[in-house]
């Protein structure tokens, strides 16, 4: 039995009341955890405070965790162990994010959740931008500082969209994990490849969206998006 499946079956007899499933969930995935956590153990702090940190990322994907998601476990709860441990960091005063993107952020969040009260649903950066007055640059570099890490759970929007699963379907999350994280792979494409990103993935909008945002063609954002994935696919493959 793979390591996939024994989680798809804890994770079902949590969802049917079984609260030891959880505690067994956390010990099968200590390894993940710890893997991420070496990653930031030259920040000054002691790793074994680290992985408890990062344990409460799988506590989170175990209560958090779908199967509608159409993911494995292990990929769903990559983004919020890293983003404990992050937020760890960040409040420790490790991680600096600039005040100015701290509090763009925090006027963003909250037009957010005003415009889904009154509408019903997301909102486009571009309207999100119109409505605080603030440039979608700088929209863009806020939540992006200010988010821990890329939420894999979330639903692409459209048709056309799909997951990080899909896009790095060839590559193992372990390895991930063990080599280079995505996010450092991300931090090397230039300014327009990271936007592209961000919209597609972060807030999950349709190609479609995403070029009306950035002022280009679909097919233009389509064959941008394949170029991008192929680019830190290398990045990925290099680090080996």
């Amino acid at each position: 039995m793979t390591k996939s499946d024994e989680n798809s079956k804890l994770l079902e007899r949590y969802a049917n009341g079984d609260k030891k499933a959880e505690e067994e969930l956390v010990k099968l995935n200590a390894p993940l955890v710890y893997s991420i956590a070496q990653r930031f153990a030259h920040r000054g702090q002691d790793l074994d405070d680290l992985v408890q940190i990062g344990t409460l990322g799988i506590l989170k994907a175990v209560r958090g965790y779908k199967k509608e998601y159409g993911t494995v476990f292990s990929t769903y709860a990559f983004p919020l162990i890293t983003g404990e441990i992050k937020r760890f960091l960040r409040d420790d005063g490790l991680i600096k994010v600039s005040r100015e993107a701290k509090r763009n952020n925090g006027i963003l969040m909250k037009a957010k959740e005003k415009f889904v009260s009154e509408h019903g649903r997301e909102p486009r950066i571009s309207e999100l931008c119109e409505i605080c007055g603030i440039s979608e640059d700088d929209a863009v570099y806020a939540v992006n500082a200010c988010v821990p890490s890329v939420s894999l759970q979330e639903k692409i929007g459209g048709g056309d969209g799909m997951s990080y699963e899909e896009a790095f379907a060839d590559c193992n999350i372990a390895d991930i994990t063990e080599k280079i994280a995505l996010n450092e792979a991300l931090g090397k494409l230039d300014e327009k490849e990271r936007k592209i990103v961000f919209l597609r993935y972060y807030r999950g909008l349709t190609q479609a969206n995403t070029a009306e945002i950035l002022g280009v063609n679909q097919v233009k954002i389509s064959r941008s998006e394949k170029k991008i994935v192929e680019k830190l696919k290398k990045m990925l493959d290099n680090s080996a």
